[in-house]
């Protein structure tokens, strides 16, 4: 497995020890899983599920903003 070099704070190495040690892991590993989830591919629609699928891009064109969204909530739960 290749190798990587990185500069951080002493600081947050220490708390990554510990978060680490804590959760039975390496900071190697936790480095691992952080980068693998950022440099994810991002997924196409057929990487979805059948109902999201099915869902994807309902919205496009509507004209309904996160404002709109916050109002229906306050009135639904009300």
């Amino acid at each position: 497995m290749p190798k990587l070099t990185l500069s951080v704070d002493g600081d947050v190495i220490e708390r990554a020890k510990r978060y680490a040690q804590e959760r039975g892991t390496s900071v190697s590993r936790l480095v691992q899983i952080f980068l693998d989830g950022v440099a994810a591919p991002t997924p196409g629609k057929e990487d979805l599920s059948p109902i999201t699928r099915r869902l994807y891009g309902a919205l496009r064109g509507s004209r309904a903003s996160k404002k709109d969204y916050l109002d229906y909530l306050a009135r639904k739960y009300r």
